[in-house]
């Protein structure tokens, strides 16, 4: 639905090892009132309480099969079960999915409340939900590796209420249904007509699109197409650019490389996560990303929530 707030919650920013401060992968989006994980690292669920997000999750994506982007599945479903959810939990994920479902099931000994419900994705792959959709792509990883685009449908173009008016519409209820785009019926001069939302809308204006990239050597390295313009693109930057050659070797990317990425796909906001444990300060991964790209940069601590707003 058109106007529903777009919130996405930092809850695990570090690389393979945690730290003191920063928790393996996992972020939040909220698109009105629907909740999906992307990543679920080691002690996820601790971080949605001390944000303060509750429980209440949709579904779950996972970008690949590295331990520190799914070990905090396990806990957070038999903390699920224990407060007694029983609508189904999806788990996306690359192939192998359907293994980690039954590993989860296995391990954990209790009879689930809820389904369980795993579901392999590949690239190109959608999935919908109510005004938006899911779609996945190929990242570069060393190993099967997904990204995710959380992409919105488009919102019908601005109402020109003299307009209306103009062609017979009265405010009200019509004008309601001509913004849902349905064709309304009115008397003018003693005859049915009927008003079309064609008449009224502006042209359609675009959704809102985030991007989160998982493990990867950059985005732009590889097929584009369709990546472009997000209004947040959430990109791995586990190193900064003094470690550029390392990067390449373990399948990763530079902050510098990031920038890069989004400078690629004329992003407007660019998030860098996956934060090496061997840096106490992200000064240099911004600086790095700064100098490659003219957007906004963040490298946003563990619990940061970044509110996307609609352009006009």
């Amino acid at each position: 639905m058109a106007g529903e707030t777009l919130q996405v919650y930092f809850l695990g920013t570090a690389g393979a090892l945690p730290t003191p401060n920063r928790n393996p992968s996992c972020v939040m989006i909220r698109r009105g009132s629907d909740t999906l994980l992307f990543d679920c690292g080691e002690g996820a669920q601790q971080q949605m309480m001390r944000a303060r997000t509750g429980f209440l999750v949709d579904a779950i994506f996972i970008t690949h099969w590295h331990a520190d982007h799914f070990l905090g599945v396990p806990g957070l479903v038999q903390t699920l079960a224990f407060n007694g959810r029983t609508e189904p939990l999806p788990v996306y994920g690359p192939e192998g999915v359907h293994d980690f479902v039954d590993y989860t099931l296995k391990i954990g000994r209790t009879r689930l409340s809820f389904d369980l419900q795993p579901v392999t994705l590949a690239p190109g792959s959608i999935v919908r939900f109510d005004g938006y959709q899911v779609e996945a792509f190929a990242t570069c990883h060393g190993m099967t590796s997904l990204g995710y685009v959380l992409r919105e449908d488009s919102r019908p173009g601005r109402f020109d209420r003299e307009k209306a008016i103009s062609l017979g519409v009265q405010p009200g209820p019509l004008f309601g249904r001509l913004q849902r785009g349905e064709a309304v019926t009115v008397v003018r001069d003693g005859e049915e007509v009927t008003v079309t939302p064609d008449k009224i809308l502006g042209p359609p204006r675009r959704g809102r699109t985030v991007i989160y990239s998982g493990d990867t050597r950059p985005l732009h390295h590889g097929p584009i197409s369709g990546l472009e313009d997000a209004d947040l693109l959430i990109h791995d930057a586990t190193f900064d650019d003094t470690e550029l050659d390392r990067a390449g070797e373990v399948f990763h990317s530079t902050a510098g490389e990031a920038g890069e990425a989004a400078a690629a796909l004329r992003a407007q906001t660019l998030a860098l996560v996956h934060i090496s444990s061997r840096y106490t300060s992200t000064a240099n991964h911004i600086q790095d990303a700064g100098q490659r790209f003219e957007g906004e940069v963040l490298a946003p601590s563990d619990l940061t929530m970044v509110e996307i707003p609609f352009r006009e």
